[in-house]
């Protein structure tokens, strides 16, 4: 294997799980042909938070290395809903909800891939003629005994839980995609492993080359236990004000901040190990983090919002919070604690109704960022200065 394709494989297994198959994909490679890399996103929210991009910074990688991007959006199968780790059937979107998503989602990836070496596709365009006839076809490719092999599927099945027979076809319709866009290779969450290689079965029984498979991990949310998510408010929104992200960014732990350094830095592996050797040398990892922070509000507003949000961050942290703030040490049982709970447990308010009263009002602060997120949580080995109302600070170290 020659140095060029040596090089280019260290770039697209940079921070990923798996790799399937790495042969097959060298293969490709040597044909010195662009390689095809489809990445399905179905649009059932309209926002993309830091989880979602380390799956587009890849593709942003791969551009770099040449290869052509089909970013695909799931229109058609977004109104089935990807049941993948779902403990229930997901309500179906509406036509309007997933266009409207779909927008939303092509403005934000740009703001990370090059337009001119990627097309984006939907693949209502295919899905939508295959017409009765051929989903029965495509339904006979695998049994069902085959579908509950899935993790997901087989404990609903298990627990006496519903599995709607539309459901089922969604594994199905993603591996399709494949074969109609004639994939070299497709990306996805490790969550999605069922689902890439049905693009591989189906495509060998299409008679087409199969694609290669690359499975990126899921980042932790600020909590550092569990998936970014919205819905438990540990998410960094990619359309979050340049001094939200900021701020964000810079309560992640020590820890944590080397795994979202590594999954969404463009910085080379080299410079990132010799930031490492810094700070084991002795120098503040706070300042790698600052850094940290800094590019990713350059990539998602501007470099001047970047310099803006660090200004603000240290003005923030000089001023405005009083000499005598009292101190509270808190020992939590789990992880993380959410933002009402920890107000109570400081003695902040009363109860955890009025924390998220307050919250919506406006009145609740964290090291004088106001908190807009009621479902916030904030993980244990933080420290920082709560504020409610105008005159009651706590600085809480949680345990």
């Amino acid at each position: 294997m020659n140095t060029d394709i040596e090089q280019s494989l260290a770039i697209i297994k940079r921070g990923a799980d798996e790799l399937l198959i790495e042969a097959e994909l060298i293969e490709k490679i040597k044909k010195g042909k662009p390689l095809r890399i489809k990445a399905g996103f179905d649009p059932t929210a309209p926002d993309l938070h830091l989880g979602h991009t380390v799956l587009i910074n890849k593709l942003r990688q791969l551009q770099d290395l040449g290869h052509h991007v089909l970013f695909l959006i799931g229109d058609f199968t977004g109104m089935i809903g990807d049941p993948t780790g779902k403990s229930a059937t997901r309500p179906p979107l509406t036509t309007e909800q997933v266009q409207e998503n779909a927008k939303s989602y092509a403005e934000q990836v740009f703001k990370i891939l090059d337009k001119e070496k990627m097309e984006i596709v939907f693949n209502s365009h295919w899905l939508t003629n295959l017409g009765a006839a051929g989903m029965l076809k495509l339904a006979s490719s695998l049994t069902v005994a085959r579908m509950l092999e899935r993790d997901d599927f087989s404990k609903r099945f298990k627990g006496n839980q519903p599995i709607a027979i539309h459901e089922f076809m969604y594994p199905l319709l993603q591996g399709y995609d494949s074969v109609a866009l004639k994939a070299d290779l497709e990306l996805g969450g490790t969550d999605q492993k069922f689902n890439l290689l049905m693009g591989r079965e189906l495509q060998k029984q299409a008679g087409q080359s199969q694609q290669c498979v690359l499975m990126m991990p899921l980042l932790e949310g600020l909590d550092g236990v569990n998936k970014m998510s919205k819905s438990l408010g540990n998410y960094i929104g990619v359309n979050e004000a340049p001094e939200i992200i900021f701020a964000k960014i810079m309560s992640i732990s020590d820890d944590l901040m080397w795994r979202y350094i590594e999954l969404l830095s463009f910085e080379s592996l080299e410079t990132i190990t010799e930031w490492k050797a810094q700070v084991e040398g002795g120098a503040n990892p706070r300042n790698i983090k600052v850094g940290f922070a800094q590019e990713i509000v350059a990539r998602f507003h501007s470099q001047a919002d970047a310099e803006k949000a660090l200004s603000d961050f240290q003005t923030r942290a000089k001023g405005g919070i009083p000499d005598d703030v009292p101190e509270v040490a808190l020992v939590i049982e789990g992880e993380s604690v959410s933002i009402a709970q920890l107000l109570k447990m400081a003695g902040l308010v009363e109860s955890t109704s009025e924390a998220m009263r307050t919250i919506k009002q406006g009145g609740v602060k964290i090291d004088s960022v106001k908190v807009e997120d009621k479902n916030l949580q904030i993980n244990k080995g933080a420290t920082l200065v709560a504020q409610v109302g105008k005159r009651k600070f706590a600085k809480i170290s949680i345990e």
